[in-house]
């Protein structure tokens, strides 16, 4: 069984993680609320990914929050990782799936209502949908949705579904209220102060708008 709690998931930046390590970044944030964390590096080579995904996986060792890698099926075998999240561009989510085979949690980003109509519910998990915003930690991203746009996809999404993009603190309830199972941030993390202390404040509020409602 596969099991995940996409309620605040972090996505790892290595320019943002030069004060704090993304192993250290990565700990504090989990310690604070964050309940996934995906190890997310467009320019580092497989063997680069392995070797900060096995130190991810030091550092995440009996919390019980998965590891997800980003983009790279080699190296998310290679890291034993929990999961692994590609894009529209990516490894096909068939053929990841045979990779990851059946235990493995599996994401797939998705923009349009084409995308969303096409997933294989009997394949992937869940989707990141996104980006809401414009965000300079991926600078090639498609044309930002909104939020109008997030509920939407959210609304014809058959998955659990994560919003992505440009996400703060004051994001949570309007994207909460959208369906969204959580959020994913990068830089409201990343690169902070503290760490620890800025996902105990996203965490905060995902929890007293559910609360709420």
């Amino acid at each position: 069984m596969r099991r995940f709690d996409l309620s605040l998931y972090l996505v790892l930046d290595p320019d943002l993680c030069a004060v704090h390590s993304m192993a250290q970044t990565a700990r504090l944030a989990v310690a604070g609320g964050v309940t996934m964390v995906q190890l997310r590096d467009k320019a580092a080579t497989t063997a680069a990914l392995v070797e900060t995904g096995r130190e991810l996986k030091a550092a995440l060792a009996g919390t019980g929050v998965p590891l997800i890698v980003n983009d790279d099926m080699e190296a998310a075998v290679a890291i034993d990782a929990d999961g692994f999240h590609g894009g529209q561009d990516d490894v096909p989510a068939e053929v990841a799936r045979q990779r990851l085979g059946p235990g493995r949690i599996l994401g797939l980003s998705v923009e349009t209502e084409a995308a969303v109509e096409a997933i294989d519910v009997g394949v992937v998990d869940y989707v990141g949908v996104g980006p809401v915003f414009a965000t300079p930690t991926k600078p090639d991203h498609k044309q930002p949705i909104g939020l109008d746009g997030l509920a939407r996809l959210v609304r014809l999404c058959p998955l659990p579904s994560v919003a992505i993009g440009g996400l703060k603190q004051a994001h949570a309830a309007p994207v909460l209220a959208s369906g969204a199972g959580g959020m994913a941030v990068v830089s409201a993390i990343c690169g902070q102060p503290d760490p620890q202390a800025a996902a105990r404040s996203l965490s905060r509020s995902i929890e007293a708008w559910r609360l709420s409602h």
